[in-house]
């Protein structure tokens, strides 16, 4: 027994000196590189960048490092050699600094693939070094080997990137999911600098387009706006009374703006747009567009070339529109007290009046941004006669379409009981407009009806969420339609108590549609009230489309526009590390325990 047992721990050994010998690190070998280049942007690597295969002695857990003529490289993506990511698209595969600050890899690797953000310039020479320390676990120990290959690159004389006196740029990739050509799409994205690197941002401002075929760059129009700064420092006080001063900033100063551009992105496809600033010498620049503005706000009038909209003089609501390739045949209301197209938000609060945001008279706040890709007017404060509820309206116009965006909200700060609590609300003369059709959900099938011989006061009532819905009048070829983007309700210190909520058409002197978000007032028992309770949030997003309406379907425009505005470009923003990023992270915990990461050894491979 004691011979078996002396035999089977002689075999536990050797078995075990195999394992080891397995994984154990070459002390003799060397890093290869078996293939290294420079690269233009892609989607997957929208950014100017450098790509290297490795190949090491034997398989280890490892730490790579790269640098550039000398210049450590802040953030370097690391891969198994056999996963890639399909350079068309976006990468799905991402660590942010945060990760390598936090996260332990026990992934063995044998043939690394790595890159990196490299902003070469055309001809010049680039040294890049890489440095692979090879260890037994996650965690760094003095028993780990260090080792190296470098490699002299020569930048590409082709294509050049960027005028390099604008010394950053940031990357965004558009991505096409729903099978639509898009030319001149209006792109928004939000932005955010240190403060050294956005002296100004309006004036320094490109962004460029990247020709996936030959990496030509094409600057295309753009607006930036609603900039806002956090200049404050942190003191590096210690969180806790009593303890340490830290090293580790929390955050630091940031400046962020908007940024809007026109984009061209091919049906089902992805591409490159870069924003280049910091460059304190650049000039404004000037683009032309067919947006033009005229009039004081609110009221204002806007072209872009496609339509144009009149807003009314005292609320900033619309007021008239019509197609610039029919000029004599406006849409228009002006049957009933303001006399508005757009009335709401509103509420009717009873002894006190109906109140409609479009009631305002110049007793609103009032904000307008004019510019060669977008122009908006914002309107918002409390209702009239109603000061226990705020209310906004915006607009925003783009060029060369023939639709315009409203958003609009409406807030309860103090309950009230109302009897009708409305949104959305289109208001035309009756005559201008003779047919409506919309798609109802229940009857999956789109109703179309004679609204033009439809009874007064008589309702047609649909679902609250119908997703679009249109007048037309087949004669005058006219039609305008009303695209529902994005509709919520919430509450804050309660649920919100709506009465059978629903969308609706009705007639008298004017046609109209509206939102019945709670409407006592057209149902059976007409002088009940409902409240409207304190912290409840009504939020509404509309595509308002003109369009020509003489084609034997007269609502096929509108399906198109629907299918194209409720299917944007999906939007990726990459940015670069800056050399300030720690490379450390701590977080401020409510209160004290574990954070899960002590001791990690995750085990992957």
């Amino acid at each position: 027994m004691q011979r078996f047992s002396l035999r089977y721990l002689v075999l536990l050994v050797m078995m075990f000196g195999c394992i080891q010998t397995g994984f154990s690190k070459d002390k003799t070998g060397k890093l290869k590189i078996t293939s290294i280049e420079l690269g233009y942007p892609v989607p997957s690597s929208p950014f100017y960048h450098f790509k290297a295969n490795l190949e090491l002695p034997n398989a280890s857990i490892i730490e790579v490092t790269a640098f550039v003529n000398g210049e450590e490289m802040r953030f370097v993506n690391l891969h198994k050699g056999h996963v890639e990511e399909n350079p068309n698209y976006p990468a799905m595969a991402h660590r942010p600094p945060s990760g390598y600050a936090l996260s332990q890899d026990n992934t063995i690797y044998e043939s690394p693939g790595i890159s990196g953000w490299l902003a070469w310039q055309p001809g010049e020479e680039y040294k890049i070094e890489i440095k692979v320390r090879m260890k037994d676990s996650a965690k760094q120990s003095e028993d780990d080997d260090i080792i190296s290959a470098s490699a002299n690159l020569m930048a590409p004389t082709g294509n050049h990137p960027f005028d390099p006196a604008w010394k950053n740029y940031k990357s965004i990739v558009l991505s096409e999911t729903t099978g639509i050509d898009r030319v001149g799409e209006p792109v928004e994205v939000l932005l955010p600098f240190y403060p050294d690197e956005a002296n100004d941002l309006k004036r320094e401002i490109r962004v460029v387009a990247v020709d996936p075929d030959n990496y030509q760059l094409t600057e295309v129009p753009s607006q930036v706006y609603d900039i806002m700064k956090y200049t404050a420092e942190d003191d590096l006080a210690a969180v806790e009374p009593e303890g340490a001063k830290r090293t580790i900033p929390l955050w630091m100063p940031t400046v962020s703006c908007r940024l809007s551009f026109m984009a061209d992105v091919p049906a089902k496809s992805s591409r490159v747009y870069l924003v280049y600033y910091n460059n304190e010498k650049a000039l404004t620049p000037s683009y032309l567009s067919n947006l033009r503005v005229q009039g004081e706000a609110p009221g204002l009038q806007i072209d872009n070339g496609v339509i144009t909209a009149w807003l009314h003089p005292n609320s900033g609501h619309l007021d008239q529109i019509s197609l610039t390739s029919k000029p004599d045949d406006p849409l228009f209301h002006r049957m009933e007290t303001n006399g508005a197209i757009h009335w709401n938000p509103g509420i009717y609060v009873p002894p006190h009046p109906w109140t409609h945001t479009a009631d305002w008279k110049l007793d609103q706040n009032i904000s307008t941004l004019s510019g060669p890709v977008m122009v908006t007017s914002e309107v918002w404060g409390g209702l009239r006669e109603v000061p226990q509820v705020d209310a906004s309206v915006r607009y925003q116009f783009y060029p060369d379409v023939p639709y315009f965006i409203s958003s609009t909200s409406m807030r309860i700060n103090e309950t009230v009981q109302a009897i009708a609590l409305r949104n959305a609300e289109i208001v035309f003369k009756r005559e201008l407009l003779t047919k409506a059709a919309w798609y109802d959900v229940i009857r999956d099938s789109i109703i179309v009806y004679d609204v033009g011989n439809m009874a007064d006061l008589t309702d047609l009532k649909m679902e609250a969420d119908v997703p679009w819905i249109t007048f037309y009048n087949g004669e005058t070829g006219l039609g305008f339609a009303g695209i529902q983007l994005e509709y919520a309700n919430a509450g804050l210190e309660s649920r919100n108590r709506l009465l059978n909520p629903y969308f609706y058409i009705t007639g008298g002197p004017w046609i109209y549609w509206s939102r019945a978000l709670s409407l006592p007032f057209l149902a059976a028992n007409m002088q009940q009230v409902v409240p409207a309770m304190k912290g409840s949030m009504f939020m509404e997003k509309w595509a308002y489309l003109v369009y020509n309406a003489e084609d034997d379907k007269p609502f096929k425009p509108v399906l198109a526009w629907r299918k194209r505005l409720t299917n944007p470009l999906r939007i990726q923003l990459v940015e670069e590390v800056d050399a300030r990023v720690s490379k450390s992270l701590i977080e401020i915990y409510m209160d004290e325990g574990k954070s899960g990461w002590e001791e990690r050894e995750t085990g992957k491979h």
